[in-house]
């Protein structure tokens, strides 16, 4: 696989993973609806994200390629939980899902800002699972600069949405609240995670 592959690939995944609603996407929209400390919020998610990336990549992925039992063991662990992923993908697009949002004006100061958007990043489990354990996994299948590639892609994807869902958040707020675009959304994601499962099966 060429080094742009690889990139594309890690960006791919990254964003799949980190597009679905949860708690901190909703701090984030709320925050650029509020137009308060945007710019603060969305770098610490990034640059908190490029870490864990990191930890994933260069860390978690070098151990578990090492041992040749826990490799296997994880990368079952990553399908299993890729494949029932994206059956709640379904789910959610068959049951209906959109994101409630209130423009709230509250003014809060830029270190409790900080302070707030640090806990849900790194007190969320979820977020852990994400970078570290699946895109550790899924980087195993790269050696050398592709690995390099994959974990600059998967950076790169992140930023790239953290600023786009901040600042654009006023004009995105209107398909947020629609439930057709969430179903197109987590079709989408499901449909990925089922690839993405595929290819940690056949690499």
């Amino acid at each position: 696989m060429s080094i742009e592959s690889a990139g594309f690939e890690g960006a791919l995944i990254s964003l799949s993973l980190i597009v679905a609603i949860g708690a901190q996407n909703a701090f984030v929209i709320r925050q650029g609806l509020s137009d308060r400390h945007v710019f603060l919020v969305c770098t610490i998610c990034a640059f908190s994200d490029a870490t864990l990336i990191s930890l994933g990549v260069f860390g978690f992925g070098e151990i578990i390629s090492n041992s040749e039992n826990l490799s296997e063991l994880i990368r079952w662990f990553a399908i299993s939980f890729l494949i029932i992923y994206s059956i709640m993908r379904f789910k959610a697009a068959y049951d209906g899902n959109s994101l409630d949002i209130e423009d709230e004006k509250s003014l809060v100061s830029a270190k409790k800002t900080a302070i707030i958007t640090l806990g849900f990043t790194w007190l969320n489990p979820h977020v852990y699972l994400d970078t570290t354990v699946l895109l550790g996994t899924a980087s195993l299948q790269f050696q050398g600069d592709e690995k390099i590639a994959f974990a600059i892609g998967a950076m790169a994807s992140s930023f790239l949405f953290f600023y786009s869902l901040g600042f654009g958040a006023r004009r995105l707020a209107p398909l947020l609240k629609t439930e057709k675009v969430w179903k197109i959304i987590d079709v989408v994601i499901g449909i990925v995670m089922i690839w993405i499962a595929w290819s940690i099966y056949t690499n």
